[in-house]
């Protein structure tokens, strides 16, 4: 039985309650108040209380303040016993520039759901590494409506508060909805941004995907470039376990050649002998919804659909 398969290997923080203290940081790329103000009131109208990192609106150019300051932030989350949740309020880029400097004994003592995505799939890799904490890929506290409508809102929040398992069902209307190789399978289900993902080869943080689903999204990557990092997880030999592979949103991902970047991910994800599906709404696109990550998933290419257990007991 593979480590993906264990029952007893995955930590579930507790599920959120109506009057839980979430703190919302910014571990990454810098954000808007009036941006994270919209987060704010859809995570109050669910009766919670959000409150602010220290540094949460810091700069320093693309980083949200200097490293030692956003380490700190999502130190002083993990060590609140007030603090029952983090919200990461976006992505863009610096979290593996902090990952080292977590206290992962803060993080094994007091286990508490974390939720972002992007850039924050290296905070969710060093979690998983560290603490064998199970985390949310979802939509940040920097909210936008017209990218992720009541949906996405409703999804988070069943994602953060409830022990039901979640169910995705690939949408025709996405890029990557032809993206499918048939079949059904059964694994933990890692990963999330591709970008991310390739970064972390060679690092602690470089999940074994022995028997795992392989989630992975991206925005603004050409697939040019999307073919470079699935070529380069192929050569270093991490794609040759896996149970499957569950295919995102990549958007915005157009160039000016003919090769679409569906076409790259059938090619390079097409002949590894498992089932594939695309056409998931998870990641950067329209309409993103929230999935766990770190648990059991069944994804079945046949019926489209990714069920995934819960992150939270």
């Amino acid at each position: 039985m593979s480590d993906h398969t264990a029952p007893d290997d995955v930590v579930r923080p507790p599920a959120l309650r109506p009057g839980d203290t979430v703190m919302l940081v910014s571990p990454s790329g810098p954000t808007r108040p009036e941006r994270v103000a919209r987060g704010i009131e859809l995570l109050t109208g669910w009766g919670l209380r959000p409150v602010l990192a220290p540094n949460v609106y810091a700069r320093q150019g693309y980083l949200a303040g200097a490293d030692a300051l956003r380490a700190a932030d999502l130190n002083t989350a993990f060590a609140d016993p007030r603090v029952r949740g983090v919200i990461c309020t976006r992505g863009g880029y610096g979290a593996q520039r902090v990952v080292d400097a977590i206290d992962l004994a803060a993080v094994r003592r007091d286990p508490k759901v974390v939720a972002g995505f992007s850039d924050i799939t290296a905070l969710q890799l060093a979690l998983w590494r560290g603490a064998r904490l199970a985390g949310v890929h979802g939509p940040g506290a920097a909210w936008r409506d017209e990218r992720t409508p009541l949906a996405s809102a409703e999804s988070l929040h069943a994602a953060l508060t409830t022990t039901e398992p979640v169910a995705v069902r690939a949408v025709e209307g996405e890029e990557t909805f032809g993206v499918r190789v048939p079949g059904r399978t059964v694994g933990r289900l890692l990963g999330g941004n591709l970008c991310l993902v390739a970064a972390s080869l060679g690092t602690p943080d470089m999940p074994d995907l022995t028997g795992a689903v392989l989630l992975l999204e991206d925005v603004q990557e050409p697939p040019y470039k999307v073919d470079r990092m699935l070529t380069q997880l192929r050569r270093a030999g991490v794609l040759d376990g896996l149970a499957g592979v569950a295919v995102g949103q990549f958007t915005d991902c157009a160039d000016g050649w003919e090769v679409g970047v569906a076409d790259v991910l059938t090619e390079r994800l097409g002949d590894l002998g498992v089932p594939v599906l695309g056409g998931l709404p998870i990641g950067h696109g329209p309409g993103q919804l929230s999935v766990p990550v770190g648990t059991l998933a069944t994804l079945d290419a046949d019926a489209g659909t990714l069920t995934v257990a819960a992150a939270v007991r």
